[in-house]
């Protein structure tokens, strides 16, 4: 195995505040799990002394990280049915179908959109600092389908890595939930990961030094009985935050019973799709707005409980 690789990075003033592992993840493009373990190993230091996750940082502060080199050999796979939906010289918008991880959690693993895309465009392995990743700029739970956007360049990674981090991208999400809910609201309530079930979140304490801002806005298309369909607008990227949200305010997602979702064995999946993601162009700069069609199983679900598609989609 290689030496692990020395990476120093400054604290710049407009993320003075931000906790010392959010922004080593954010800034090395490194999973929690890694991070989990570059904490654990004492990896990672804060102006020479070995620093806690949970640290608030500090304007000027020196940060170092020694990040032992994993396998990092992006793994292509022809196999998966890759939907492009926009490609240009920059940028690849995919369809991610339900069921399949965005990218690879263990060295060698395939079957993932990352996989996909890296057999398809070679480039994007080399775009993302894991080139594992395949360029990919933001991810989507292994259960949600819709829109993944991945970089083809690095410039162009780091471009919309920032847009993302800075609320520059409008992502919009369609929902199939149970419960009273008014016609529209916003829901600005902090998350963090729930201390004794590390695979889900829950609603922050006031004050909490581990919470992460969290703001959706939800519309309601359209109700049948205790159903609603919710085009849910997030402005913030925290894990789970549509799933743990919309069960926070007594509407949890049909079929997703880790957040007390109602079953659908039926459905086979949680009724969550990414409709849609507008952001500026990293080369352009102009306004690009890729969406997704329904997947036909969602669409069959609506059918069945009698309610209409969203508005846009094709009827048939």
């Amino acid at each position: 195995m290689n030496p692990p690789k020395l990476h120093t990075l400054t604290v710049a003033g407009d993320k003075a505040g931000q906790r010392v592992d959010l922004f080593v993840g954010e800034s090395l493009g490194l999973s929690r799990a890694r991070l989990k373990r570059l904490f654990e190993a004492g990896a990672v230091k804060v102006n020479g002394r070995v620093a806690k996750k949970g640290l608030t940082l500090v304007a000027g502060q020196n940060i170092s990280v020694e990040v032992e080199d994993e396998s990092r050999e992006a793994v292509p796979d022809a196999d998966f049915p890759l939907t492009v939906l926009h490609e240009d010289s920059e940028l690849v918008f995919v369809d991610k179908p339900a069921g399949r991880p965005s990218h690879p959690l263990q060295p060698g693993e395939t079957g993932t959109v990352a996989n996909a895309l890296v057999a398809r465009f070679p480039e994007c392995a080399q775009a993302s600092v894991d080139p594992r990743e395949g360029g990919l700029c933001h991810r989507l739970d292994v259960e949600t389908s819709g829109v993944l956007v991945a970089a083809r360049t690095r410039q162009a990674w780091t471009t919309v890595r920032e847009a993302f981090g800075g609320r520059s991208v409008d992502k919009r999400y369609l929902a199939l939930v149970t419960g009273p809910l008014a016609d529209e609201g916003d829901i600005d309530v902090p998350l963090r990961h729930h201390p004794r079930h590390p695979d889900r979140v829950e609603p922050a304490p006031y004050g909490a030094e581990d919470a992460r801002e969290a703001v959706s806005r939800f519309t309601v298309l359209s109700r049948t009985g205790e159903h609603s369909l919710v085009e849910v607008q997030i402005l913030t990227g925290v894990l789970h935050q549509v799933r743990a949200h919309l069960a926070g305010v007594g509407a949890p997602i049909v079929g997703d019973t880790l957040y007390g979702g109602r079953e659908a064995p039926g459905l086979g999946r949680f009724f969550l799709h990414a409709r849609s993601l507008s952001l500026p162009h990293p080369q352009t700069q102009r306004q690009l707005r890729v969406t997704s069609p329904l997947p036909a199983e969602l669409r069959a679900e609506l059918e069945r409980l009698g309610l209409p598609p969203p508005p846009g989609e094709r009827q048939g």
